[in-house]
């Protein structure tokens, strides 16, 4: 069994306690809360990040990608802007929602505020891969459907920015000491750039899942992101999501621009070894 998603009409089964998944010669049981990566439809790995400072723009892109996309990263701005009835109407639509908060607190109020998300009913949620912060999100989170992301380094950080805040290591090193601290911790996966994928695919297997942000099309602006990549790269390192934003939000036709970016994440796709 391999990466490959099954195509946009696969549909995932959860029937038992623990579903088998191997990837690249790595073998792992999966909750049955987590659907296996390799059963996912291919354009539900596709999650497009509602970046805009009202209910009204984001719904007008939410109706604009209706039946190109389901799942919607939304982020600090419009949890601000548009508040957890937002959320629960995308849910109820039958849209997945990523829950793009970035928790970083003492353990006790990330358990707390982990538990109000997991009754808004979410699929992933961030927090920050910082001390206890991670462990306390997953103790929160279990006997649920939602999936704790640990961020690792963001993507508009480079070397520079990393020795700036007195980390004596390359982004690599960091973004990989994240990831082993939550994965030992129990996490379901983590946000890295497509540029770390790889290594931690190779040290992980299947028991994190890989969310990428940053991606960017061949020959277009990386704007603010300094370890960005295109749809294509972040599929061969190991991905198994992809978050866009601005190259489909700020598109002259952002369905087009969509289904542009899933056509070539699926032409990466069939080059995967079986």
């Amino acid at each position: 069994m391999d990466r490959k998603p099954p195509g946009n009409g696969g549909e995932a089964t959860r029937g038992s306690a623990l579903v088998s998944s191997r990837r690249s010669g790595y073998t792992e049981s999966v909750p049955k809360t987590m659907t296996p990566p390799h059963l996912i439809k291919s354009n539900e790995r596709l999650i497009v990040a509602l970046d805009v400072p009202t209910p009204a723009e984001a719904r007008k892109l939410v109706t604009e990608l209706d039946g190109v996309v389901s799942f919607f990263k939304v982020g600090m701005e419009l949890q601000l802007a548009a508040g957890p009835d937002f959320v629960r109407q995308l849910i109820a639509e039958g849209k997945k929602v990523f829950l793009d908060s970035k928790f970083l607190d003492v353990p006790e109020t990330v358990k707390r505020a982990v538990e109000q998300v997991v009754r808004l009913g979410v699929s992933f949620l961030t927090v920050h891969e910082s001390g206890k912060t991670v462990p306390a999100a997953v103790e929160a989170s279990r006997g649920s459907s939602l999936q704790i992301l640990a961020v690792t380094v963001l993507t508009s950080f480079d070397a520079a920015d990393i020795q700036g805040l007195g980390f004596q290591c390359s982004p690599e090193e960091l973004v990989l000491h994240r990831a082993k601290k939550a994965m030992e911790a129990g996490c379901h996966g983590v946000v890295a750039s497509g540029l770390e994928a790889r290594k931690i695919r190779e040290m992980a297997g299947d028991r994190l899942l890989i969310v990428t942000p940053g991606i960017r099309r061949p020959g277009t602006s990386k704007n603010d992101h300094k370890r960005a990549v295109t749809p294509a790269e972040a599929i061969q390192a190991g991905a198994d999501y992809l978050v866009v934003g601005r190259p489909i939000r700020d598109a002259p036709d952002p369905r087009k621009a969509t289904q542009d970016i899933l056509e070539e994440m699926e032409a990466s796709w069939k080059t995967l070894p079986a």
